[in-house]
């Protein structure tokens, strides 16, 4: 593991070909971190203050869906709050907690942004933001129900906050596309529009059944780096792996190029066998613009959370030239 604290790293290893690289201590988040977690999973990881915070999706042996804040100086080792965090609300209308998973975090105009699969009625996005990751003060709900995979992009696109989300239904979606939304105040959202639909299952299987936004986007002169995953409804389940889009800077409804193949799939026993096995969702990403460097944290088989890395430059030239669009 690199000694650099802008980020976590490790070298691609020695005779490796892949675009992206898993972390070879793997899981990182043990499922059994906290005294009561089942598991440690789909969560976000952001840089504060010289080191790192998150936001964790920790189900606990009740097998409820909770959100716990945790801090680490290194991005590897995590101190992870027992407590569930609690959102302030002016509302109790939509302060009630049901329950809360698979959050983002991103950083836009001096606040950190949490956005999260929240139940009102059934899951939609919840909104809320913090300074300090000690108190985060809850928005309204961005939609109506059903809808997941609420990710913000870092900045506002002509003058507007923007997020993208997939509307889906009450269960195990069986379906599910892409849409863009914005909004002037992080209150009343509007202009959707449809980003990007399940591929043809002839072009690219992995990403057939539904997919859905990962990490915040990351934008670059190619245009918005999109980490998504995408679902196979395979004979033995769902199998989620992920890929990566480019969508254009300033209408990032409009998608330039999607790969064909995935970056990442199960394939590794902490992917494959858990709470749902197959399972690999990116749901972070930390970025060095100097270096080019990513390191994506990402969900395995609804268990625990693994680290893979790359280099940005390469993801995007993967994604150009085995574009299936």
């Amino acid at each position: 593991m690199s000694q650099n604290m802008n980020m976590p790293w490790e070298e691609r290893p020695e005779g490796c070909k892949e675009v992206m690289w898993r972390y070879s201590a793997n899981p990182i988040i043990p499922r059994n971190l906290l005294p009561t977690s089942n598991s440690i999973f789909n969560s976000a990881v952001v840089r504060f203050n010289g080191v790192f915070a998150g936001v964790f999706r920790c189900d606990d042996t009740n097998r409820r869906m909770r959100l716990h804040v945790g801090f680490s100086k290194n991005g590897i080792d995590w101190n992870i709050n027992p407590q569930p965090l609690k959102f302030c609300c002016d509302d109790p209308e939509i302060g009630e907690w049901v329950y809360g998973y698979d959050p983002r975090v991103c950083f836009i105009e001096g606040r950190y942004y949490v956005t999260w699969c929240n139940g009102y009625h059934g899951p939609t996005i919840g909104v809320a933001w913090t300074t300090d990751f000690e108190t985060f003060h809850q928005l309204e709900n961005a939609f109506i129900p059903f809808n997941r995979n609420g990710v913000l992009f870092p900045r506002k696109i002509n003058g507007k906050f923007a997020m993208l989300s997939r509307p889906s239904d009450n269960g195990h979606t069986p379906f599910g596309d892409i849409f863009y939304s914005e909004t002037p105040d992080m209150c009343y959202w509007g202009r959707h529009r449809h980003v990007m639909s399940p591929a043809p299952f002839e072009k690219s299987a992995w990403q057939c059944t539904k997919i859905g936004a990962g990490p915040t986007p990351i934008e670059t002169p190619e245009g918005w780096l999109l980490i998504y995953h995408g679902v196979l409804n395979s004979c033995n389940g769902f199998v989620y792996s992920f890929g990566s889009a480019l969508l254009d800077l300033d209408e990032p409804w409009k998608v330039k190029y999607r790969s064909g193949p995935y970056l990442i799939s199960p394939q590794k026993i902490y992917e494959c066998v858990g709470d749902v096995p197959n399972v690999t969702f990116p749901c972070a990403a930390l970025h060095d613009e100097k270096t080019g460097r990513i390191a994506v944290y990402y969900g395995c088989a609804d268990t625990v959370t693994g680290l893979v890395f790359g280099y940005i430059p390469e993801i995007v030239k993967f994604t150009k030239e085995n574009s299936y669009i």
